[in-house]
């Protein structure tokens, strides 16, 4: 491969799922509420409420009810924007009062400096927020790898599915598609970006299936650059 950046996803990634669906979910179900009902007032809070109205069609609806709409996404681990804004907020105080730090694969991190110390671009696209990304790397097990990384994206610049959005990150990256390497366990996700002009790895860890369509790897060890 002839690679001069590399676009990571995180849950399933560089990161456990388990960390996200038994840490940073259970944890903002616990916090949202108390959180907007202290900080609805707030103009950026204010913001993505009213942005959650709008997803929700329930444009009219009290906080109260904005909170159960809130709540039933993360149940449904829905990539609502609004919503993802939010878990990063809640999260952020999380992390900056130390309840938890940030999962990383003790291979994602040493694989993520060396990259970088090689002079590849890195950067990040995951559902959750640029914040929440930024934060789940600044507090993480191996310390703070934020300055590893040139750039972050989230749904901001499109669903994670959708071939336009890997264009828009390519345009955005400004290196031919072809030498923008794309990670992540998901096989609809790789598909996206293969259809975007990127090349391609699965990770596939703990209990993944791996696909016949693309690269296979079971660690940042494994990836050949």
């Amino acid at each position: 491969m002839n690679i001069a950046a590399i676009v990571t996803d995180i849950e399933g990634t560089t990161s456990s799922i388990a960390f996200v669906h038994e840490v940073l979910f259970p944890y903002a179900s616990k916090m949202l509420p108390a959180f907007v009902r202290e900080y609805a007032q707030d103009a950026h809070v204010a913001e993505l409420l009213t942005a959650a109205r709008a997803e929700a069609g329930e444009d009219n609806v009290d906080n109260e009810r904005v909170i159960e709409i809130l709540l039933q996404w993360i149940r449904e681990d829905r990539k609502a924007t609004p919503l993802k804004a939010l878990q990063g907020l809640i999260w952020k105080r999380g992390f900056e009062h130390k309840d938890f730090t940030g999962h990383i694969y003790e291979d994602a991190a040493r694989n993520l400096r060396v990259w970088y110390d090689n002079g590849i671009d890195l950067y990040v696209y995951s559902s959750g927020s640029v914040q929440a990304q930024q934060q789940l790397f600044g507090y993480s097990d191996a310390g703070d790898l934020r300055p590893l990384f040139k750039g972050y994206f989230d749904t901001r610049i499109g669903h994670k599915r959708e071939v336009s959005s890997y264009k828009a990150i390519i345009d955005s990256i400004g290196i031919a598609a072809a030498k923008i390497l794309f990670l992540s366990d998901i096989v609809e996700e790789l598909d996206a970006a293969r259809d975007a002009g990127m090349q391609t790895i699965q990770l596939v860890r703990d209990n993944g299936a791996p696909t016949d369509s693309h690269l296979v790897a079971h660690s940042f060890d494994e990836i050949q650059l």
